[in-house]
């Protein structure tokens, strides 16, 4: 039975658009019938970027946490439960927001609007600074919905700090088909005169885009691999900007773009102000958690129904840019032992599933495509195939996660190394996983 909360939530998406209807007009109104919550919040990190934000908004929480400090921090989508979007800063870490809590808050909110034109998506971000600015905490991670310039969460007017992570083409109906119109959309939650800390960008025309908004808006800004970066140097993280070098231990999150993420976030949290001593950086890169981001299954029920000894690997990257990167984040596994590797993907149909798969050809012997049962906008699971096919690889659809782990279980050749399996494709997918397997975020 669906909780409170999880109640309150349903009955507006009875009554409110589910999608984007990217504007802030709505939400502004909104705010102002509540006495803007938003104004009243501890410092905020505010973080945008196609790939990578979550990453940044995990590690700068296990940053500040480490040093002390209490944290309030939003994220979206959520994988299993609505809950998730937000966790309340506490002594000794933040913990999601309670069932009651939550409930009494969207309640509140939905009353305020009275009704008017709003989606379900403002609602809930309007819920954030509500929440947010009614319990106490040191700071504030403000994780980007969908773009930023016309984002809900886009109407924090002195961030303590502004981050953009990693751009790439996604979301195009929203944002634009060329990644400079989507830098220009990410680059609109820079405020005038605010701190800005632009992570790595593997498109030239992306950074200045960024560095040209951040000039002309007068904000003092820095830029990875120019103010700051990080290297692997004998299985060490070397982190290095303009006060000196911190010796680190590799980040906890898989994948060498996780060094890069790293780094962004070490360089947020000391540009918005905060004190965080390498004792507390090293503590955070390896404490920090990040669920269905190269995440390692190791029980529950959907692990118990594959081939005994395999490695599964969840991952919600969901485009190609993610793609490359989750690959290679599964070839440095492939260098400790070689296991063949699968993958169980499945899809919605905003993406670019040829540009997904392209990244794992001549590494991936097989492709199962799975139906997404969170998600009305899934690909079909047959078609999902084809394109797995275009792209040069083999695939079949079948049913269910759990379906194609039993397959490969049945038919597998018990004299060959146990396999290696990613599922992935989608943050909807990975969160019907998470619930399947009994192993929901914490």
């Amino acid at each position: 039975m669906p909780s409170r909360a999880e109640q309150e939530i349903e009955r507006l998406l009875g009554l409110h658009p589910k999608g984007f209807d990217l504007s802030l007009g709505r939400i502004t109104r909104l705010l102002d019938t509540l006495g803007n919550p938003h104004l009243r919040l501890p410092p905020v990190i505010h973080v945008a970027g196609t790939n990578g934000k979550g990453s940044a908004v995990a590690f700068s929480r296990a940053l500040l946490e480490a040093a002390g400090y209490t944290v309030h921090v939003h994220t979206s989508p959520h994988l299993v439960r609505w809950h998730e979007r937000y966790r309340l800063g506490a002594p000794g870490g933040g913990k999601i927001v309670g069932d009651d809590v939550l409930a009494e808050a969207v309640k509140r909110v939905a009353e305020a609007n009275a009704g008017q034109a709003i989606t379900v998506f403002e609602i809930l971000t309007a819920v954030t600074f509500v929440l947010f600015s009614e319990h106490p905490a040191d700071a504030v991670i403000l994780e980007v919905g969908l773009g930023g310039r016309f984002d809900a969460t886009n109407v924090i007017p002195e961030p303590a700090v502004s981050v953009i992570m990693p751009i790439s083409l996604d979301h195009q109906p929203y944002l634009g088909d060329r990644v400079e119109l989507i830098a220009a959309e990410k680059a609109g939650i820079i405020k005038s005169r605010c701190p800005v800390v632009i992570g790595a960008q593997e498109e030239e025309a992306v950074r200045m885009v960024l560095i040209e908004t951040a000039e002309r808006r007068d904000c003092p800004y820095s830029v990875y691999g120019q103010d700051f970066l990080s290297f692997e140097e004998r299985g060490r993280m070397i982190y290095q900007d303009n006060t000196g070098l911190m010796d680190l231990p590799l980040p906890g999150l898989l994948g060498r773009h996780q060094l890069a993420n790293a780094a962004a976030a070490i360089q947020a949290v000391k540009t918005a102000g905060f004190t965080i001593p390498e004792h507390a950086v090293e503590t955070a890169m390896t404490s920090v958690e990040w669920p269905a981001r190269m995440q390692r299954l190791i029980k529950g029920k959907l692990v118990d129904l594959a081939v005994p000894g395999s490695e599964i690997w969840l991952d919600g990257g969901h485009n190609p840019g993610a793609g490359m990167v989750i690959a290679e984040a599964v070839a440095t596994l492939e260098d400790r032992n070689q296991r063949p590797l699968f993958l169980i993907t499945g899809m919605i149909n905003t993406k670019d599933p040829v540009g997904y798969f392209q990244a794992f050809t001549g590494m991936a012997r097989h492709v199962y495509t799975v139906p997404i049962r969170s998600s009305g906008a899934g690909i079909p699971h047959d078609e999902l195939a084809i394109a797995a096919h275009e792209a040069g690889l083999s695939a079949e659809p079948v049913h269910s996660v759990e379906n194609a782990l039993k397959i490969l279980r049945d038919s597998w050749d018990k004299s060959e190394a146990a396999p290696r399996i990613l599922i992935g494709g989608s943050l909807y997918l990975a969160g019907d996983v998470l619930a399947d397997n009994g192993t929901p975020p914490q």
